[in-house]
């Protein structure tokens, strides 16, 4: 089976599939059905690798998406076996427990659990300090977490104890960005048209409460999210049901600060993400099922389109290790990787089953994905989660992206029924 073939139908036959062909495809897969939906996955930047132990510890920040139950920040504990050597598929169990391959053992374990105010549509850390934490709630304020000062289990009473409030929008939202260059700056995107920027480092003026450092209107629709371009402390960019990519100069004397206002697609732009190896480059994917690639230096240009999802595209990450590699994913239940450096290749008639840049795709959810994220210390890991409750620890396998061909004999093929 081709890496990149995947059949769009009845998603439990698609999901056999899957599973079957699986070892061939990764060289690991870790699945752990959680209580409750996640809308938000993000790593933590830090690694533990215990002296003497054959696996590595890391940490992934996820949020409660309960049914009118109490909704909870949540911080994981990740078990990651150092070497994975896998042969045969193993399933998790009812239980929520780790399912992965051969003797390969993975433990989830919930360290710490924050109560919150409705559900968490989105969590992302402080770069510059781990212990800080900014969520995006049903309500229009943006709340700020020292995970550090709160127990590992929950208060009973369910009251949520936010370090600080940020007010400055009239609605909820989902895109929040952290500022990697300039420590406390928080952007946040809003149903209410406005992107706000908050200095969590000014402190409070009382209550708890930071008010906007500034708003910033010109979008004329819901902005879906906004990024901080990761090498310039002053520029980001937002996107919109206006299907609009706006660029914004923080420095600007100008009263809207904004720089440039591009028409990037011909329907709703859900997400954007700047290159974190280039000063000009960035994407953006949207609800016309495209990832488009763009240069800013001239953005009245698309460099490129990437064509492969069924359905809206609501996430888009570039990889933290790899200048050409970008992922998406979305309504479509596919997370797709992409490598740039393949545009316009040649294909022989087996490979052409998509466009030559398209070189994974992660077929084993059977819901829309809610959101993934690159593990920023293991490369080409990443973990995704789904609107079904189900987080996967992966990593396709190392013959796909080294553009080697695997070791598997036509008995072996024959033997998975392939």
């Amino acid at each position: 089976m081709a890496r990149k073939h995947m059949l769009f139908g009845d998603k439990n036959e698609e999901y056999k599939i899957w599973k079957k062909h699986s070892p061939f495809l990764y060289d690991l897969v870790l699945t752990h059905a959680l209580e409750w939906p996640s809308l938000t996955v993000p790593w933590r930047p830090d690694v533990s690798r215990p002296e003497g132990k054959d696996y590595a510890l890391h940490w992934l920040l996820l949020g409660t998406h309960t049914s009118d139950e109490q909704n909870h920040l949540v911080v994981a504990r990740v078990q990651i076996p150092n070497n994975y050597q896998f042969d045969s598929l193993k399933s998790g169990s009812e239980k929520g427990e780790l399912g992965g391959f051969g003797s390969v053992t993975g433990k989830v374990e919930m360290e710490i659990k924050i109560n919150h105010e409705g559900e968490v549509n989105r969590a992302r850390y402080m770069p510059q300090n781990r212990r800080i934490v900014a969520t995006k709630t049903p309500s229009a304020d943006v709340l700020v977490f020292d995970c550090t000062k709160h127990p590992s289990k929950p208060d009973p009473s369910g009251e949520c104890n936010p370090e600080l409030r940020l007010r400055g929008h009239q609605k909820e939202g989902y895109g929040l960005s952290w500022n990697s260059n300039l420590s406390g700056h928080l952007l946040s995107a809003s149903d209410d048209h406005t992107v706000c920027l908050w200095d969590v480092n000014a402190g409070p003026k009382e209550d708890k409460i930071v008010d906007a450092k500034a708003i910033f209107p010109g979008h004329s629709a819901v902005v879906e999210d906004v990024a901080w371009h990761l090498l310039h402390e002053s520029l980001f960019g937002s996107v919109a049901d206006d299907q609009k990519l706006m660029i914004w100069d923080t420095r600007s004397n100008a009263t809207s600060k904004l720089s440039h206002s591009v028409d990037a697609h011909t329907a709703e732009v859900n997400c954007l993400s700047f290159n974190p190896y280039s000063e000009f480059i960035l994407a953006t994917g949207s609800a016309d099922k495209m990832v488009a690639l763009w240069d800013l230096r001239n953005l009245k240009l698309k460099l490129h389109s990437f064509e492969s999802h069924k359905d809206e595209i609501f996430q888009v990450y570039w990889s933290p290790h790899n200048e050409t590699i970008l992922a998406s994913s979305g309504t479509d239940r596919r997370l797709n990787v992409w490598d740039l450096s393949k545009i316009g290749e040649e294909q022989s008639a087996e490979d052409a089953d998509g466009p030559p840049e398209l070189l994974f795709i992660h077929g084993g959810h059977t819901a829309k994905i809610s959101d993934f994220s690159w593990n920023p210390n293991e490369p080409w890991v990443i973990c995704s989660v789904s609107e079904d409750n189900i987080m996967q620890i992966w990593q396709m396998a190392e013959n796909i992206y080294s553009d080697e061909e695997p070791d598997i004999t036509a008995a072996e093929l024959e033997a998975q029924g392939m």
